[in-house]
C-alpha cells in the first residue's frame, strides 16, 4: 500500500520537486546580485561621505589660516620679537588644531616654494591646501615631537607587496599656506596637520559614515588612511583593543588604486576578516598618488542574511511540498479506501484477531484481486495457527515432563556438590596429616616411652633434672592439643547444616596451630591485627576449613620466607553491619587475567597439585552464611582475600 501512495505521489509531485527548485536557484541568483550591487552602491556613498569629510577638513584648515593671515591682532604681534611671536604661533596652533605653525619672509617663502608647490603658490598671492608627505628631518624642523608620531612598524601582513622595509618614518600632511601682506611685511603664513596616528580625524569619519547600525554597528563599519599601502591612521582593529596600525593592504588593491589610479568597489580581505570596501586615491600638491583613503563594511552579516533568506525560501519550499502531500492525498481518497481496509485487517490480526477479513471489495481492478487473495491468506493462517495451538499443548506437557527429570538430577547434583565439600575437605586434613604423621606419631611414643624410662630409672635422683622432664611433659600436651585440634576440624559437620554463634578471633587461632608446621617449615612470618569484633552466625567446622584453605593457598604462593598478615575487624557491606577477615600475603599475587576466574569450580593455577575445587567451595560455604569472599592484588605485591561474614542480629541467641 505503502508503494502505491509513494508512486502516485511521485508522479503527482515530481513536476513540483523538479521546477521549484530550478526557480529557486535562478531566484537567488538574481536576487544575490542584486544585494551585492546595494552593498557596493552603499560603499560607494559612504566613501562619498568619507571624501567630502576630508576635503571640507582640507577647506576648514585653509580659512582659519586665512583668517589668521588677514587678522589685526596677527599683524599686532607680527612686528615683535621672536619669543613673543612664537607664543602667539604656538597658542594659534592648539586653537586651530593643528601640529606646526610658522611664517616664512618673502624671500625665505620664494626659496621654499621651490621645493613644495604650496608655499609657492601662497608667496605668489594665493592661499593653498593639499596633502603632502614629509621627511622625518622636514617635520623635526617644526617640532621635536612630530618624527615620534610619525614612526610606525611595518607588521607582515598576508597578501601584501613584499618589502624590505621595517619602519614607515615620513609624514602624511595636510599642508596650507596662507599669503601675509601686513603693515608693509610680506611673507607666507605656513600650518600643518600631521595625519599620522590621527584617531581623532579617522574616528571623525568613520562617525559621520557609519550612522547606519546595520552597517556600522558594533565596530563593524571601519575608515583607515593608508600613507602608500601602509595604515598609518585606521580604526580597524588587530585584536580586540589594538588597531591594526602598520598592516599593508593586499598587492591587488594597491596595484588598482595606486598604480592604475582607479577607485576600488569590492569586497576585499581586510587584516583578518572579508570587508566590503572602497579605497580611493590621494594625491599630493605634486599630482602624485601617496596614499589611499579607506572605508568599508564587515561582509559576514550581509553573508549571514543572504544565507539566513536561502533557508527561509528553502523552508518555504518544503513547506510547500509538504502541504502538497496531504492535499493530493486527500483528493486521491477514492483510490486508497480499499488499501485502508487492507490495512486495518491487517492491524486487527496483527493484535490476534486472526477471523477478521475484508470482504468485498467493489473495485474490480488489481487491488480487488489483492483484496480477495489476502483474505485466502488469513484463512490458511487461521488453520494453521489452530494447528501450532495443538502442537504446543504437547510440547508443554512434554516440558513438565522434562522439568520433573531436570530437578531429580538437580537434587542429585547438590548430594554430589556436597560430597564434594567433604572430599576437598579431606585434602586439606590430608595435608595437614602429611606433617603431623611425621611430626607427631613417631616422635611422641618414642618421647613419653624415654620419659618414662628416665623416672624409673633414676628414681629419687631425677630430681636435677625435674625441670626438663616438665618441659617435655609440656611439649606432649601440646601435641596433645594440636592433634585434637585435627580431630575437630575433621568432624563431619557439613551434613549436619548447624549454624551457631562463633567468635572468628579464637577460632582463627585454632586453623593457625593447625598449619604451623606449614608455617615453620617455609620459614614465614606470621603477623595478626585483631581487633575486638562480634560473633557471627555459621558453621564453625565449614567456616574453620576456608580459613585453613586460604592460608594453606598463601604460604604456597609464597614458595619459602616471606610475611602472612591477617587482619580481623568490623566491617559494613550494603548497609549490613559484619566482620571482615583479611588473609595477605607477599607472594607475587595472582595475574590480572586471571582475577574473574579464581572462584570457577576446577580452576587452578597449580596444575597437576590440586583439584581447583577449593576456592570454589571455600566461596560457596561462605555465600551459604550469608557473606562473601574476595580477592584483590595488593600495591605492595601479594594478593589479599577477604572473607566478609554478617554479624549475628541483637536477638539471634545461640539454640
Amino acid at each position: 500500500m505503502t508503494s502505491v501512495r509513494l508512486r502516485l505521489l511521485i508522479l503527482a509531485l515530481t513536476p513540483l520537486i523538479v521546477l521549484m527548485p530550478l526557480l529557486l536557484i535562478l531566484g537567488m541568483s538574481r536576487w544575490t546580485a542584486d544585494y551585492d550591487k546595494v552593498l557596493i552602491a552603499n560603499v560607494e556613498s559612504e566613501l562619498k561621505i568619507a571624501n567630502q569629510y576630508l576635503s571640507r577638513l582640507l577647506a576648514q584648515t585653509g580659512d582659519e589660516l586665512d583668517a589668521v593671515a588677514g587678522s589685526v591682532e596677527f599683524s599686532h604681534w607680527l612686528g615683535r620679537p621672536g619669543t613673543e611671536l612664537a607664543t602667539f604661533f604656538d597658542s594659534t596652533r592648539k586653537q586651530l588644531d593643528l601640529d606646526f605653525l610658522t611664517f616664512l619672509p618673502i624671500e625665505a617663502a620664494i626659496e621654499a616654494g621651490e621645493d613644495w608647490p604650496v608655499i609657492a603658490r601662497a608667496s605668489r598671492g594665493s592661499s593653498s591646501v593639499e596633502i603632502d608627505v614629509f621627511s622625518n628631518a622636514r617635520l623635526a624642523t617644526f617640532n621635536d615631537a612630530l618624527p615620534v608620531r610619525t614612526q610606525v612598524p611595518l607588521v607582515d601582513t598576508p597578501a601584501a607587496v613584499p618589502t624590505d622595509r621595517k619602519i614607515e618614518d615620513r609624514g602624511m600632511v595636510v599642508h596650507a599656506a596662507s599669503p601675509v601682506n601686513l603693515n608693509g611685511t610680506r611673507g607666507v603664513l605656513v600650518g600643518g596637520m600631521l595625519l599620522n596616528r590621527n584617531l581623532d580625524f579617522i574616528d571623525t569619519i568613520n562617525d559621520l559614515v557609519y550612522l547606519n547600525a546595520a552597517t556600522g554597528g558594533d565596530r563593524q563599519g571601519t575608515a583607515t588612511l593608508f600613507l602608500d599601502d601602509l595604515r598609518i591612521s585606521t580604526n580597524v582593529r588587530l585584536f580586540e583593543d589594538i588597531r591594526a596600525l602598520g598592516t599593508r593592504v593586499s598587492a591587488e588593491v594597491r596595484k588598482a588604486v595606486l598604480i592604475d589610479g582607479r577607485t576600488w568597489l569590492d569586497r576585499a580581505f581586510v587584516v583578518n576578516d572579508w570587508y566590503i570596501s572602497a579605497y580611493q586615491p590621494i594625491t599630493d600638491s605634486f599630482g602624485e598618488r601617496v596614499g589611499m583613503l579607506y572605508v568599508g563594511f564587515l561582509e559576514a552579516p550581509f553573508a549571514e542574511a543572504k544565507r539566513a533568506a536561502f533557508w527561509w525560501m528553502l523552508a518555504a519550499f518544503f513547506a510547500v511540498l509538504a502541504l502538497s502531500a496531504p492535499v493530493f492525498l486527500w483528493l486521491a481518497r477514492g483510490i486508497f479506501s480499499p488499501l485502508e481496509r487492507m490495512t486495518k485487517v491487517m492491524h486487527r490480526v496483527g493484535k490476534g484477531e486472526l477471523s477478521a477479513r475484508i470482504g468485498r471489495v467493489p473495485a474490480r481492478d488489481e487491488i480487488g484481486a489483492v483484496a480477495q487473495h489476502l483474505d485466502w491468506l488469513l484463512e490458511q493462517v487461521q488453520e494453521r495457527d489452530r494447528q501450532l495451538r495443538s502442537w504446543n499443548d504437547a510440547l508443554n506437557q512434554r516440558v513438565d515432563q522434562r522439568t520433573a527429570e531436570l530437578r531429580e538430577a538437580n537434587e542429585k547434583l547438590e548430594q554430589t556438590f556436597r560430597q564434594l565439600v567433604m572430599s576437598e575437605k579431606l585434602a586439606s586434613i590430608g595435608e595437614i596429616t602429611a606433617g603431623v604423621a611425621h611430626e607427631i606419631n613417631n616422635p611422641v611414643a618414642v618421647i613419653m616411652g624415654n620419659v618414662d624410662v628416665i623416672r624409673q630409672t633414676l628414681g629419687e635422683n631425677a630430681e636435677p633434672v625435674a625441670t626438663e622432664l616438665a618441659l617435655i611433659d609440656r611439649q606432649v600436651s601440646r601435641i596433645e592439643v594440636i592433634v585434637g585440634k585435627l580431630l575437630k576440624f575433621a568432624a563431619p559437620s557439613e551434613f549436619s547444616d548447624c549454624e551457631h554463634n562463633i567468635a572468628l578471633r579464637p577460632l582463627v587461632q585454632d586453623c593457625l596451630v593447625l598449619v604451623d608446621h606449614l608455617i615453620s617449615r617455609g620459614g614465614v612470618e606470621v603477623h595478626c591485627t585483631f581487633e575486638e569484633v562480634p560473633p557471627v552466625r555459621a558453621d564453625s567446622g565449614e567456616v574453620q576449613q576456608v580459613v585453613v584453605n586460604l592460608v594453606v593457598n598463601a604460604v604456597q604462593a609464597m614458595q619459602g620466607a616471606g610475611r602472612l598478615d591477617l587482619h580481623l575487624a568490623e566491617a559494613e557491606r550494603d548497609g549490613v553491619a559484619g566482620v571482615a577477615l583479611s588473609v595477605s600475603d607477599s607472594g607475587p599475587g595472582v595475574p590480572d587475567d586471571l582475577l574473574g576466574s579464581l572462584f570457577d569450580p576446577f580452576f587452578t593455577t597449580k596444575p597437576g597439585e590440586g583439584t581447583g575445587l577449593g576456592l570454589s567451595i571455600s566461596q560457596t560455604l561462605i555465600q551459604r552464611a550469608g557473606g562473601i569472599i574476595t580477592v584483590r592484588n595488593r600495591a605492595e605485591g601479594g594478593a589479599a582475600f577477604t572473607v566478609w561474614l554478617p554479624q549475628t542480629p541483637e536477638d539471634g541467641d545461640d539454640p
